[in-house]
């Protein structure tokens, strides 16, 4: 039986722990750690867990023998609890983002390398059947070579939404949308059509105004073969419209599932090719269905590659290239300039000193309050 340990009790942990509940015959729920432990008395109680209280994640490593420890955390300290965890002999889950620099995902990895434990960053939205199927079909070469992606990371969120005394912040929070709200269709993009050569892009603050941090941001990317793709993150979009659209030679697919082909008619103008789209569907169609989505399929897989049954599918050093993607569209809207990726340690975004330095503040961090009654996550 898996021990594991939980460290932050906010919003999010809910879903680590409904996940790990889920598998009750393999993990058992001992710790649970927050700096406002009567947050966490309040999560153990709502559940219904026999658990041990923490307000210091050192002290629970040090008591307890751990198996796993979940991070939930404010981002600006994933790295030092997942590294803590490793070095204390658990495997480590984090959430998303990794962490608030390069760096500090490649101190997160090396440690990993360094103790033999697994680290997974969280990517819960590629274990829904919708992306895992469209994965299969891209990579099938269904609609072949792709021309044109689009994502649109589409959030809505109220001004008292950076409120909370860690958010809109570079130093706590990291950065704004891009990297806390587009980073999961940033990651899904990444992983379906791999990484661009370049990166152009703009970012604004258009409607809040207690947030130092963007909340919109455009950006381009640009692939070795010419191909190009849109990827739009937003916390200003009423109505929260979410998709990857992938436009090939052969066809669109697109999450949530649609598909449309076209034909050239003599004249070049198009007209709908009905036996391609039909052949499209039916291909989807006929893809089994994940075991488990969400939060719940990716802890699966970590609880059975810890026990040597799965290969980990998010790894940490798949979690770094997401937000080295990140990095570099906040690298760009800084300069003004196209970013080539990978990102150098010698980049000024490599380190969070660098991004601390070279971030714009579009506002002044005004209000803040330590929690909010309600911690209900609305999508």
């Amino acid at each position: 039986m898996l021990k594991v340990a939980i460290v932050g009790t906010g919003a999010i942990s809910p879903l680590h722990i409904e996940g790990f509940l889920s598998f009750s015959d393999e993990v058992t729920i001992t710790a649970l750690c927050d700096i406002y432990p009567e947050k966490a008395e309040k999560i153990a109680k709502r559940f219904n867990l026999d658990v041990a209280i923490y307000d210091n994640h050192e002290a629970m490593l040090e008591k307890e023998q751990l198996d796993l420890v979940s991070v939930c955390t404010p981002p600006y300290v994933h790295a030092e609890i997942a590294i803590h965890a490793m070095k204390a002999g658990a495997h480590a889950v984090v959430e998303k983002p990794m962490a608030s620099s390069l760096k500090e995902c490649d101190e997160m990895n090396q440690t990993a390398k360094e103790t033999g434990k697994i680290l997974s960053i969280i990517s819960q939205n590629r274990f829904t059947n919708p992306m895992w199927k469209l994965k299969e079909m891209l990579d099938q070469k269904a609609i072949g070579k792709v021309l044109h992606t689009q994502v649109d990371s589409f959030w809505w969120r109220g001004h008292n939404y950076y409120d909370l005394w860690w958010r809109g912040t570079w130093e706590k929070e990291g950065g704004g949308c891009t990297l806390n709200h587009a980073v999961h269709h940033l990651d899904i993009f990444k992983w379906l059509n791999g990484m661009p050569d370049e990166i152009t892009a703009v970012m604004s603050n258009v409607a809040h105004h207690n947030a130092e941090v963007e909340d919109l941001s455009i950006a381009i990317g640009k692939y070795s073969d010419g191909s190009l793709a849109t990827l739009t993150s937003s916390v200003v979009h009423h109505g929260e419209e979410q998709q990857l659209v992938f436009q090939g030679e052969e066809g669109r697919l697109s999450a949530p599932f649609q598909v449309y082909a076209s034909k050239s008619k003599e004249n070049g103008f198009p007209e709908e090719d009905t036996d391609k789209m039909q052949r499209l569907t039916r291909q989807y169609d006929a893809l089994d269905d994940l075991a488990y989505e969400g939060h719940t399929g990716q802890l699966s897989n970590v609880i059975q590659s810890i026990l040597g049954k799965e290969e980990i599918v998010v790894d940490g050093l798949q979690g770094k290239e997401t937000l080295e993607l990140i990095m570099a569209i906040y690298a760009s809207s800084q300069s003004g300039e196209k970013v080539s990726l990978p990102l150098k340690d010698s980049h000024p975004f490599y380190t969070k000193e660098g991004v601390l330095e070279k971030a714009p503040r579009f506002y002044e961090k005004s209000g803040s309050i330590d929690n909010f009654s309600d911690d209900e996550i609305t999508t």
